[in-house]
């Protein structure tokens, strides 16, 4: 679900404190960035006491690692969909997976901002860290069996290419990718420069992508 931004606060009406706390914090990243709101302005945002969102959340910190979980756990669903398992066939899926990665940072950009860029320490929050470890379980599966591919005696370990391709992913997708004003100006689509990044980065290991698709 995408927040967008409103001309202001309005009252806390509906009766369900936490989900308007979590929507004021969205909506404040979305204008002013993680670092950029105080606990008491998503009070004020979601029309309550300042001592009313103390009834959810410990501190600030607290409701940003809720709005990061959240992110976490629709991102992790979005790239399971995607991925498919390598289905029909490991490259075509691999390329889902990479545009739905860099789809979620322009489609969310407040819960990007909160995931990655707020600083909240995962192992302070179980269920934020299982949802992080979730989401990139998918792509640690996704490089097993892309890994799969390469000639056994020059395999690289999946681990360290899931996370050189989470690495450039991430990447394009901060810099060039997002839907927020962070984003920096690029002649060519976010989507294609990254996947001319895997291509080269793919060959570097000795995997034809050409020949990978035709197995």
């Amino acid at each position: 679900m995408k927040w967008g931004r409103r001309a202001g606060p309005r009252g806390y009406h509906h009766g369900n404190l936490k989900e308007a706390l979590v929507r004021a914090a969205l909506e404040l990243i979305a204008e002013k960035g993680p670092a950029g709101f105080t606990f008491a302005d998503a009070a004020r945002w979601a029309g309550v006491s300042p001592a009313a969102p103390y009834r959810h959340f410990r501190d600030r910190d607290a409701l940003l690692a809720d709005v990061a979980r959240r992110g976490f756990q629709e991102f992790a669903s979005a790239l399971a969909k995607a991925w498919d398992e390598g289905k029909p066939e490991v490259m075509a899926a691999f390329d889902r997976l990479g545009k739905t990665y860099l789809a979620f940072a322009k489609r969310e950009p407040a819960y990007y901002s909160a995931m990655f860029e707020a600083g909240v320490p995962l192992d302070t929050d179980r269920e934020l860290r299982e949802a992080s470890e979730n989401a990139f379980a998918v792509l640690r599966a996704a490089a097993e069996k892309l890994v799969s591919l390469i000639p056994s005696p020059g395999r690289p370990p999946a681990l360290m290419v899931a996370l050189h391709i989470w690495s450039m992913t991430h990447g394009i997708a901060s810099l060039f990718g997002r839907g927020d004003a962070a984003r920096r100006a690029l002649p060519m689509p976010p989507e294609e420069l990254l996947e001319a990044a895997v291509l080269i980065y793919l060959r570097g290991l000795g995997l034809n992508a050409t020949a990978a698709r035709q197995r």
